[in-house]
């Protein structure tokens, strides 16, 4: 297996993607809800890029918050010559949680067919031990006819603030960067940003509930 270096992350490879798939890109498709994929005319494979939900923050106090985690990511090429149609879920962005007892919510799964999927990211956890921002999720492709190659990645993590005058967003995933942290300068308090395109939710050191992005899948369409 090979490893690659993408956007600052490790990825492993399943096998290497090839040079060239087919005739050449004809047209492209992006779902952010879940619905039905419908191949065009004349389209013989897809690229797809899947994204998991970003996971909640955990807000309770100020020194108590931890940002969610960015959805996993799948890449996959697939033969659709035989296919005419797949199903599309998009995972959910998880709830961010202002409750002591509870952590924020995991981000759902996101799935084309049964080709390509990645899971969404985890909730941060501040006051529950351990304390931890979210992990990010990860792509869980394998390669299996029609799928000809895929690679597969985790999100980024969460992280968990140490005390005030801090900006910790949530962790990112391909398509999206995850929430904007909240910053304190002792006079001025901005609140913590939902996640987008399965970014996880951001800290916002106090009791609010900030959520992660739900995923998203793109579709690339070639002769």
């Amino acid at each position: 297996m090979a490893l690659i270096r993408l956007n600052n992350q490790s990825l492993t490879a399943v096998s290497a993607l090839p040079a060239g798939v087919g005739g050449g890109l004809k047209s492209q498709q992006v779902f952010t809800s879940s619905g039905t994929w419908t191949k065009p005319a004349g389209i013989s494979k897809v690229k797809v890029y899947v994204v998991g939900g970003g996971g909640g923050a955990q807000n309770v106090a100020s020194t108590q918050a931890a940002s969610g985690g960015g959805g996993g990511l799948s890449i996959a090429l697939i033969d659709v010559s035989g296919i005419s149609s797949a199903s599309i879920t998009i995972g959910a962005g998880g709830n961010g949680s202002s409750s002591s007892g509870s952590r924020g919510g995991n981000g759902g799964t996101s799935s084309f067919g049964s080709y390509a999927s990645a899971t969404g990211g985890e909730g941060g956890v501040s006051a529950i031990s351990p304390y931890d921002g979210g992990e990010g999720g990860i792509g869980t492709t394998s390669v299996t006819s029609p799928v000809l190659s895929a690679l597969n990645t985790r999100g980024n993590g969460g992280s968990r603030t140490g005390g005030l005058n801090v900006q910790q967003s949530g962790g990112g995933s391909f398509f999206g960067g995850g929430g904007a942290g909240a910053h304190d300068t002792g006079s001025t308090v901005s609140q913590g940003q939902n996640g987008t395109h399965g970014g996880g939710g951001g800290i916002s050191q106090y009791t609010t509930t900030i959520s992660g992005g739900s995923g998203i899948i793109v579709v690339e369409e070639y002769a």
